[in-house]
């Protein structure tokens, strides 16, 4: 729905939104904490009712998206759809072209069939790499230690000696909310890719810094552990809040074609969820001392630092850079840049209406008219488009496929590369 310029800073607007839900939630339990009764948890479960009608009355004037309304075959409504999100006239020349580009991108989906899950894992372009870049990349983010600091705050806080647990965890909540903001500006002027590594480091270094001082410190030092704690857990809370926490989600947003997109973020969401159930599940028999635990105590942030590494090392290999470019253009990046390291250097050399409206031949050779511009990426491709001549017989040899995108009147778009 948002234009390619400001997409990421408004899918990092969905997480600066949890954000502000979590410090609400931190404060109602700060204002319930020293209450007697079943009163301290039923007005919290309560509170949550309300924010879950909100949602549902919110359900009802969600606008569909664009693409979603091409797909339905509605390109009218599309149309108006895509208007009232650029708040321009239906008849406006970008907002023309950008419908056009949405449609053809359709219109050449729709030639090479439906998608079922088994294209999710074996589809083209390299829909199986994109999958298991987005699931490694919502685990990855549960296993930055985030959900262990937001779940079991307060109980960690009171054994590590901390005097006011809960006042604690409202702070981190805080930094957690103001934090996520500085992620909204640079998200596109520093680029997935940058923000997410810079994350992973400082995370990282904080983390370990806390395993390191607990493992080293005495017994008589817990008044200093404590405010060390508290410090490099604010820190790591501001590198996570202004990079894992809303660029995971933007990535997985981009990076799955329309065909595919909802079957794919099914499962890198649910990949994120079971994650998240296995640490909360999990963490107690890690951290607390006793029969059947581990008793690692504040030696767990030795674990959260290794996966913080390891994310780093995840997002230098396999996340490509999809910021400011549109999302059929990334199908483009794929197909073209083979390492994801050289993705930030890509320049679209084409687009779907283009193919569709300059008529370049199947054979690859364009039209006396225009001339093909050769690519300008950095991908390790030798050459930009190779030209194939066809023979006479062509029309018999064609497979079902062609035949579909010749019925289409598509038949002289080169869809290779």
């Amino acid at each position: 729905m948002a234009p390619k310029w400001i997409r990421g800073t408004l899918v990092c607007a969905y997480q600066l939104s949890i954000t502000c839900g979590l410090l609400a939630a931190s404060i109602v339990n700060l204002l319930t904490s020293d209450l007697n009764g079943s009163s301290a948890y039923r007005i919290p479960i309560g509170l949550q009712l309300t924010w879950a009608c909100v949602l549902c009355l919110g359900l009802l004037i969600l606008p569909e998206t664009p693409r979603y309304l091409i797909k339905c075959g509605d390109k009218h409504a599309a149309g108006l759809a895509l208007s009232r999100l650029r708040r321009l006239d239906i008849t406006h020349p970008a907002l023309v072209e950008e419908l056009a580009e949405i449609e053809a991108n359709h219109e050449y989906e729709l030639a090479l069939g439906s998608a079922t899950y088994r294209d999710v894992f074996c589809g083209t372009p390299h829909l199986g790499r994109r999958l298991l870049t987005g699931c490694g990349l919502q685990m990855l983010q549960q296993l930055t230690g985030i959900n262990f600091i937001m779940y079991y705050g307060t109980t960690f806080f009171k054994s590590a000696g901390v005097s006011n647990p809960f006042l604690i965890s409202l702070v981190l909540n805080v930094i957690n909310v103001v934090s996520t903001i500085p992620g909204l500006f640079v998200v596109e002027s520093w680029g997935r890719r940058k923000l997410l590594m810079v994350g992973a480091i400082g995370m990282a270094i904080c983390q370990l810094i806390i395993a390191i001082i607990y493992t080293a410190a005495g017994e008589g030092m817990q008044p200093l552990i404590a405010e060390l704690l508290i410090t490099f857990l604010s820190i790591f809370v501001f590198f996570y809040a202004a990079s894992w926490g809303p660029v995971a989600w933007v990535v997985t947003s981009e990076i799955y074609p329309l065909k595919v997109r909802a079957k794919s973020m099914s499962i890198s969401t649910a990949s994120n969820w079971l994650l998240n159930f296995g640490i909360a599940y999990g963490t107690p028999f890690l951290v607390e001392e006793g029969t059947g635990s581990a008793s690692l105590g504040a030696k767990i942030f030795y674990i959260w630092g290794a996966f913080c590494v390891l994310g780093g090392i995840f997002v230098y290999c396999m996340i490509y850079e999809t910021s400011k470019i549109s999302l059929e253009q990334i199908d483009e990046m794929y197909e073209r840049v083979h390492f994801a390291w050289k993705s930030k250097e890509f320049v679209p050399s084409w687009s779907f209406q283009q193919l569709r409206d300059d008529g370049f031949a199947d054979s690859g050779i364009p039209p006396p008219e225009h001339e093909l511009e050769p690519s300008r990426t950095g991908s390790t491709t030798d050459t930009s488009i190779q030209t194939i001549h066809t023979d006479t017989n062509h029309e018999e040899n064609q497979s079902e496929e062609d035949k579909i995108i010749h019925q289409m009147g598509m038949g002289n778009v080169d869809f290779s590369y």
